[in-house]
């Protein structure tokens, strides 16, 4: 039992000290205040989208009410086979709808790709059909290119949700990989970011040779072409911690599409480039298989209750301190978190293991490992 002892010791050291690390690195990127300058920045929002009947109507109107000159901005929806056909109303900007066409096994980006072969503008943003932009968001996102003169920008995503226990689970799992995000851009160790909130300069974007090399992997879009664009021009990326350019999107109905999400995400963990990322995830998910473990030790009388109270409180604190600092950031509240963590665990581990072998549904379509 020594052996056993020591091994969880070091496991939870080696946890603990990447918690400690993104921790650090969320206090290291510097909140950014708009100073409404005169907007310049001409931006090409690409929306790809797929049965969405119900949320383009709201994500539309939101882009509406933007405080931006309507002459410096054009979206493009980019229908992937959806089963009606939305149609456009009268819109005070430039919007087109084109049909995605597909080249490869990723729907959403060969919608890219689609949409970005006729932007007319040199700044993308992707977005997605269920998510809400605030009035400032192209202003934010005009004011920190112009001072910074970068070449992608990653910003926040934070969950619309209810009272329901679901909808809680799902944003502290959220505001934990937000938290991650920014953290690992504080640290220079950028790898992950989200396609619903992501800005880049189109000329970039094929210097990179855009999805090129991940176009196998149905899921990615944001985080591979932020991995090759860390590789290339590391100093030019960033992430842009500013309210204002938070985005709203949707929590998923029920826990098998939340499991589904969450296995499409997962999947894509081994196919991450830097060492960092990846024994980061492996960290995640060993501590979490040894949180459940614990109590199987402690209930078979192989474990001490005061080894397992400090496995337990460890890991917790630094959780929390984590989920604190990103709640705090985003202005939302962490609601069941005590029985957020114990399932938590168990919902990680069962992810983490399915995502090896398991299939997915996204989109009303099952995507295969």
């Amino acid at each position: 039992m020594e052996i056993v002892s020591c091994l969880f010791v070091c496991i939870t050291i080696w946890y603990l000290l990447n918690i400690i690390w993104i921790v650090y690195g969320f206090t290291k990127v510097k909140s950014f205040e708009s100073e409404n300058l005169q907007p310049k920045t001409k931006f090409s929002i690409i929306v790809p989208f797929r049965n969405e009947q119900e949320n383009l109507p709201k994500l539309l109107s939101s882009i509406e009410k933007l405080n931006y000159p309507n002459d410096l901005f054009e979206v493009i929806l980019v229908d992937d086979d959806s089963k009606e056909k939305f149609k456009i109303q009268n819109s005070k900007f430039k919007i087109q709808i084109i049909d995605n066409i597909r080249k490869t096994n990723s729907p959403k980006k060969d919608a890219i790709n689609t949409a970005i072969a006729v932007a007319k503008n040199d700044w993308i943003i992707t977005t997605d059909a269920d998510c809400l932009v605030q009035e400032n968001w192209l202003n934010t996102f005009d004011d920190f290119i112009h001072k910074n003169n970068p070449k992608m920008i990653a910003a926040g995503v934070f969950y619309k949700t209810n009272h329901s226990f679901l909808d809680a689970f799902q944003q502290l799992d959220f505001l934990s990989l937000q938290g991650t995000t920014i953290g690992s851009f504080g640290n220079k160790q950028a790898f992950m970011c989200n396609g619903a909130n992501f800005c880049y300069q189109k000329t970039f974007f094929y210097e990179l040779n855009g999805f090129d090399g991940n176009n196998k992997i149905a899921s990615g879009d944001d985080v591979f072409l932020l991995q090759k664009a860390i590789e290339k021009d590391r100093n030019n990326i960033h992430f842009l911690k500013s309210e204002s350019v938070i985005v709203q999107t949707k929590t998923e109905k029920t826990w098998k599409d939340l499991f589904h999400q969450r296995v499409r995400w997962a999947s894509k963990t081994g196919n991450y480039n830097s060492f960092y990322s990846k024994q980061l995830g492996i960290s995640l998910l060993v501590m979490n298989l040894l949180w459940i473990l614990s109590f199987c030790f402690l209930f078979l009388e192989m474990m001490n209750l005061n080894f397992f109270i400090f496995l337990l409180l460890s890991k917790f604190l630094v959780d929390f301190i984590l989920l604190y600092k990103t709640s705090s950031f985003f202005k939302t509240r962490l609601n069941y978190l005590l029985f957020g963590s114990f399932l938590y665990p168990l919902f990680c581990v069962s992810v983490g293991i399915y995502s090896f072998f398991g299939s997915y549904s996204w989109k009303g379509r099952i995507f295969k490992k």
